[in-house]
């Protein structure tokens, strides 16, 4: 019949016609944000004062003293200018050549926290990466750094597979290596570096120019180091990537019908509510990678069962502070396990979460052949009753 997908055969046998994917249709969660006018208010807010004062606080706790962004700048900076100055006249050093020095990371966004004084550049090799060439660059730029310290100053190099990095008694810069894009094919796994961090480090650069271009906002930048403090000590947030909380910091405050700057007390609980309502879940839109090509959702870098696990542990974090529990939220006092333990706020009872997904069962190489010689099998048999029609 017209429009049933089958084509009539001979014998009055029919055959499915070509299987189509059902297009994908991205739904989403619920944000009061958005449709705030269609619930008017029956009683006046609630006075948020205490907790935009609590956020704030925490904040000033989280921001490094200016001492350490001084410690941490006067590295970047020599390491800068050493760096640049191999572009311009590399004299003898001809193990690489360098196109281009980028700063991307906390530090050069202003996001950096206390206690975390590290620096991150991007060097953007002209000559193909391999582990000698990191290896005598990370040698020549100490080399020519150690002039600029006192004699008693102590300098460590240290390498990785992402490239090296040097740290002095109060700072610390990791220097990440790639090369520009027309050598990417022509890498040998056996000699050159990994591709897919070379390839990290490139969308690390475009990362750090767009949150330039688009979230200077002071608010921002606030919101961000109050998620990573979140994310680090309730462990049901740590697959969430730096990158994924920049991104759900610009949407929270900056995505509503005014295009105006959201007040951080209610940005704060945006975040949590739309990671509840399950903006990183399966099927939903989520936030699309602004620097990427294809409508690539940055969430789908996260497992099925870490999704799972973020939006359980945002709906725990959500009843509390819906109830009061923004002391316990932000660490200021109270118990940290909050999300693995029941607690009472008021007369409200909150009981942690489990999950809602469950790995499929792995199938063994003998089930599968088992099931594969089973359907070779039927088909044949399906064959031999056409011919005998």
């Amino acid at each position: 019949m017209r429009g049933r997908g089958r084509i009539a055969m001979r014998g009055g046998l029919s055959r499915p016609g070509p299987f189509k994917m059902k297009p994908f249709v991205p739904r989403l969660p619920f944000d009061f944000a958005l449709c705030e006018g269609l619930f008017p208010r029956v009683k006046p807010a609630p006075e948020d004062n205490p907790f935009t004062q609590a956020l704030l606080k925490r904040n000033q706790d989280l921001s490094p003293s200016t001492e350490e962004q001084t410690a941490v700048l006067n590295l970047v900076t020599k390491m800068q200018a050493v760096m640049d100055n191999l572009i311009v006249a590399p004299g003898t050093f001809d193990a690489c050549q360098i196109e281009e020095v980028r700063q991307i990371g906390s530090f050069k966004k202003g996001t950096m926290m206390a206690g975390h004084n590290i620096a991150d550049i991007v060097v953007i090799l002209k000559t193909l990466p391999t582990g000698e060439a990191v290896q005598a660059l990370g040698a020549k730029v100490l080399e020519d750094l150690k002039p600029q310290y006192p004699d008693n100053a102590v300098l460590n190099l240290a390498y990785s597979e992402r490239g090296f990095e040097i740290s002095s008694s109060d700072a610390c810069v990791r220097v990440l290596v790639t090369t520009i894009h027309q050598n990417l094919r022509k890498l040998d796994p056996e000699l050159h570096l990994d591709m897919k961090i070379l390839q990290s480090h490139l969308a690390a650069i475009r990362h750090s120019r767009w949150f330039e271009e688009n979230a200077h906002h002071s608010s921002i930048k606030v919101l961000i180091r109050l998620l990573r403090d979140l994310r680090m000590r309730y462990e049901g947030l740590e697959p969430l990537s730096p990158w994924m909380l920049d991104l759900l910091a610009h949407y929270a405050i900056m995505n509503n019908p005014s295009r105006q700057a959201l007040p951080l007390h209610l940005a704060f609980k945006r975040c949590l509510q739309l990671l509840a309502a399950g903006l990183f879940l399966p099927g939903s839109a989520g936030i699309v990678d602004p620097c990427e090509n294809g409508n690539i959702r940055v969430h789908t870098a996260m497992t099925l069962e870490q999704q799972d696990v973020v939006c359980l542990t945002a709906q725990t974090l959500l009843r509390i502070l819906s109830h009061g529990g923004y002391k316990h939220l932000l660490g200021v006092e109270g118990n940290p396990s909050v999300v693995q333990d029941m607690s009472v706020w008021g007369n409200v009872v909150v009981t942690p979460l489990d999950k809602a997904y469950e790995k499929p069962p792995e199938r063994k190489e003998d089930e599968e052949n088992t099931e594969d010689m089973e359907q070779d099998a039927g088909s044949e048999d399906a064959m031999e009753t056409q011919e005998n029609i």
